[in-house]
């Protein structure tokens, strides 16, 4: 494959915008590689500027669970667009989606839209203290809630390949309010509630890690945060960002049966549109302003083409027959592409769930951050190399996930595993 107008075009973003990508990892660093500039997509491919073409297992980092350019949600934008692409006030759609949400989320009475994963946890965590009046939290090492001060202490995604634990510009008293534990490790949290449990205001969780690559809860794990946060007086936040609508149409709470006070959402509600969302109960949805103390406002929150991509993707989703095509077809995959690395003396680990996956090249299995960094990180970089050179677009690093879509069929499958035979070669 030639790469001639993707390397002009990432000269010249270097010359205006930092580091040439408007978010860290597009810049490829952490596969010694540079970026390919995407022309087009559809369906479950996508087409660079230079004409190439891959099978992609990203999907816009998740939201694209129908595939790109899905005609639903295309016609639902266009008819959107041509009403007015945003009015600064209310709509019908915003309250379509928050209907669909709250029916299909249990322990979400009350929602507001926002325009960003990261707006949402920034949103959900003040509303705890507002409503605890306590100012710490719990988070987990490796687990990434956005880019807000309060999560970037030993966060996830990026901050992994870029080896920095937590960012410059962070003050110290945030810091020293943002608890930190292990992922899977009860004690770890005991630990935190024994010295600081009356100024804790709410422990926030990835109920599946996806930002260091694919990592899914111990059996008790979830269910013991639940159950110390209730004997605390604390909160619960489920951070399904990634899995909202994702793993099942009701969450992955719906799948552990665990009801979350608060559960912050974004990619799939939003259709491949910018969009986030938290809700839970009414009594502390209703310190939000205007109704309550707790100021959040946003010029683009509901706005009509988000809203309205949201609405159509969602109303596909509702035939959970999808899902139960999803984890086939995941797990068709991932079967193979084991087999595959196997015979190539190579043994991974490769966890995944539902329409999730993502292979660690390590043998041991990987339930936590400390097991993660024990991945062979340059193997993954140069097979990411490999595989893009031969038409296999994966997330370009490690600690990512990759993504089944509604679009990819046996053939792409098919045609997947050959490649990687190929770049094993």
């Amino acid at each position: 494959m030639k790469y001639g107008k993707s390397r002009e075009l990432f000269a010249r973003a270097e010359n205006i915008i930092p580091g040439g990508v408007n978010s860290p990892v597009r810049a490829f660093k952490a596969v010694g590689s540079q970026p390919v500039f995407i022309d087009h997509a559809k369906g479950c491919r996508i087409f660079d500027v230079d004409g190439n073409e891959y099978i992609d297992y990203v999907g816009s980092w998740g939201p694209l669970i129908l595939g790109h350019s899905h005609p639903e949600v295309v016609q639902a934008v266009r008819e959107a667009a041509g009403r007015g692409t945003s009015y600064g006030a209310p709509c019908l759609a915003e309250i379509e989606l928050a209907e669909i949400i709250c029916e299909a989320i249990p322990s979400i009475e009350k929602v507001r839209m926002v325009s960003s994963g990261t707006e949402a946890t920034m949103s959900a965590l003040r509303l705890a203290r507002a409503f605890t009046g306590r100012n710490k939290v719990i988070k987990f090492e490796g687990c990434y809630h956005g880019h807000a001060d309060s999560f970037l202490i030993k966060a996830g995604s990026g901050l992994l390949t870029g080896g920095v634990v937590s960012s410059p510009g962070v003050p110290e008293q945030l810091a020293q309010d943002t608890l930190v534990a292990q992922y899977n490790d009860i004690s770890s949290v005991e630990a935190l509630y024994k010295e600081f449990g009356s100024e804790i205001s709410a422990v926030i969780v990835e109920p599946i890690a996806g930002n260091m690559g694919l990592v899914l809860p111990d059996p008790n794990f979830l269910h013991y945060l639940r159950k110390i946060s209730d004997m605390y007086g604390s909160l619960l936040i489920f951070d399904e960002v990634i899995t909202g609508f994702r793993t099942r149409f009701g969450g992955f709470q719906d799948t552990v049966g665990i009801k979350p006070d608060l559960t912050t959402l974004g990619k799939i509600i939003g259709g491949g549109l910018p969009v986030g969302a938290y809700g839970g109960r009414k009594e502390i949805m209703d310190r939000v302003a205007p109704t309550g103390d707790v100021y959040q406002a946003g010029t683009l929150s509901g706005n009509p083409l988000a809203m309205a991509a949201g609405v159509a993707t969602l109303n596909v989703l509702r035939d959970v027959e999808w899902y139960d095509r999803l984890e086939i077809m995941t797990y068709m995959l991932t079967s193979r592409l084991k087999t595959m690395l196997e015979e190539f003396d190579l043994y991974p680990c490769i966890n995944r769930f539902g329409s999730m996956f993502c292979i660690f090249f390590t043998e041991e299995e990987v339930n936590s951050l400390e097991k993660v960094m024990t991945s062979d990180t340059e193997q993954y970089s140069r097979i990411f190399r490999r595989l893009l050179q031969e038409g296999v677009y994966l997330p370009p690093s490690q600690f990512e996930v990759c993504f089944m879509s509604c679009a990819h069929d046996l053939i792409d499958i098919d045609q997947t595993v050959e490649i990687f035979g190929r770049a094993l070669e």
